[in-house]
């Protein structure tokens, strides 16, 4: 087996893996509509389509930008979830006059 045969099984498995691992985080957001799993389930799809484009694309072509926009979109999408998830815990724990509980 060739190391491009084996590059583009490893980046399918990876692929197949984000998107299941999105998959189960869309489950976690749909019994409890926390918003949190749905950034992360939006994540995780992203990486597989990364991941999947690497597989498409040839692969010295991987440095280009435009692939790894789909990274940086991934990886933003987690901040954005963690800080909107801190956000919101810190509002429901004050009240009306902005003294905690």
């Amino acid at each position: 087996m060739n190391d491009e045969i084996q590059q583009a099984f490893l980046r399918g498995a990876l692929s197949m893996g984000c998107a299941v691992t999105g998959l189960f985080f869309l489950r976690y957001w749909k019994q409890t509509r926390d918003r949190l799993f749905l950034f992360f389930c939006a994540a995780f799809w992203l990486l597989a389509a990364h991941w999947a484009a690497l597989t498409v694309v040839n692969p010295p072509l991987e440095t280009r930008h435009y692939l790894f926009l789909l990274r940086l979109a991934a990886f933003l999408s987690l901040i954005i979830g963690i800080v909107d998830k801190n956000r919101r815990s810190d509002d429901a724990g004050s009240d009306h006059a902005g003294q905690v509980r």
